[in-house]
């Protein structure tokens, strides 16, 4: 058995440990190689519970958020969710196990390109990506039966609750940039959502428009 491999066994265990008890989740998070979507620098750390620089200020997340964010969505083999934030695509490689299909959008056009290749070569078919501002979401595509938000802001933008299905799940963090920010699973019936907080975590924060448009600044954000 591999380095790696014997890591990834390890890391698997700690996840289970430590709450991520769906059996799906578990077995997404143990195909995934996710030594292919850090910097090789970081290759040696890809199975430590930890979150790790891949470009543009961004970072991808520690393997237990994840795992929590994941299992928080309740995901069903026929459902269609979207993700703000491709970042690496390693959180989209791991719903594409899960999801019927996965709409997936990143702000930064550079990261876009790296994770559509990565997640080609993984062979993976049931994801659609683009270059754009999550603040908008992906009104084309929508409803959507799940929303995950990978990247924090101070509420959540209106375009992505109109955008979520009856009854759908959106899991988003929540608080402003360089706080302590609460993971919240947002549920929604008719025009009301419901809330429960789940976590405290730290993520980059969402930023409205394209790296270069005015009044943006680069390297932070979706």
């Amino acid at each position: 058995m591999s380095v790696q491999a014997t890591r990834k066994i390890r890391l698997i265990m700690e996840l289970r440990k430590a709450g991520i008890v769906d059996k799906d989740i578990l077995a997404a998070l143990e195909r995934v190689p996710r030594e292919d979507f850090v910097p090789t620098t970081f290759s040696d750390q890809a199975y430590e519970d930890t979150a790790l620089p891949i470009g543009c200020g961004q970072t991808i997340s520690q393997p237990l958020i994840v795992g929590m964010m994941t299992q928080a969505l309740k995901l069903g083999d026929r459902m269609k969710v979207l993700e703000i934030g491709t970042g690496s695509g390693y959180q989209t490689a791991v719903l594409t196990h899960l999801a019927r299909r996965v709409y997936s959008i990143e702000r930064h056009k550079d990261l876009l390109l790296e994770a559509e290749g990565r997640l080609k070569k993984l062979g993976r078919t049931n994801w659609t990506t683009k270059a754009g501002d999550g603040y908008k979401g992906w009104p084309e595509q929508a409803p959507f039966d799940r929303i995950i938000v990978t990247a924090a802001a101070e509420d959540i933008p209106q375009a992505l609750i109109d955008q979520l299905a009856e009854g759908g799940i959106m899991v988003a963090p929540i608080g402003r940039q360089n706080d302590i920010q609460t993971l919240v699973r947002f549920t929604k019936h008719g025009d009301e959502l419901d809330e429960e907080e789940l976590s405290q975590v730290r993520f980059v924060p969402m930023v409205h428009g394209l790296p270069g448009e005015p009044g943006q600044a680069n390297g932070t954000g979706i």
